[in-house]
């Protein structure tokens, strides 16, 4: 079934399709995992978004097609510049969707595939990739992709944390 499915660099006439699929992503994944996160972002945002990632040389948005032209899946990937401590260039797999009924045949490895293709000519030597821990098919995916876990990243919503008492100072 997915053997049809067409990958290629995303055009301004793909947008609509994408922005369908990040409300799809954002409603079956983010919002899910993440009470905050705004399932239709893409709706209001999408646009303006993927028109800026599209013109920007430091980005990559791809699309999946079936033939008809229909947008079944999308990958966005993000260039970073070394850093003081780590002095490499790396790219980030933003992004990542494919329509359920394409999963399992092979879009999302060719998709990932393409990005790899991509951050290598950029002259990236690292790619990354963030999933929910939740998520377990989607870091079984990623695995499969040659992903392995290397930090884990921890977070928390202050407006339930702890407060801490202020210090008394003396001799202000």
């Amino acid at each position: 079934m997915n053997d049809s499915v067409a990958v290629r660099t995303a055009t301004t006439e793909d947008i609509e399709g994408i922005v369908t699929c990040s409300v799809a992503l954002l409603t079956e994944d983010a919002a899910v995992r993440d009470p905050r996160v705004e399932p239709l972002w893409a709706l209001r945002h999408g646009r303006e978004s993927f028109e800026a990632t599209l013109a920007d040389p430091a980005c990559l948005l791809l699309v999946a097609a079936d033939p008809s032209g229909r947008v079944v899946g999308y990958l966005i990937g993000v260039l970073a510049e070394p850093v003081g401590v780590l002095p490499i260039r790396s790219a980030t797999l933003r992004a990542l969707y494919v329509a359920p009924e394409r999963r399992g045949g092979g879009t999302g490895a060719r998709l990932t595939a393409d990005f790899f293709g991509w951050a290598r000519e950029k002259g990236a030597v690292r790619a990354e990739v963030n999933a929910y821990a939740e998520n377990v098919a989607g870091r079984r995916f990623y695995e499969r992709q040659g992903f392995a876990t290397r930090a884990i990243r921890l977070d928390l919503d202050l407006d339930g944390a702890p407060r801490a008492e202020p210090e008394e100072r003396s001799g202000a």
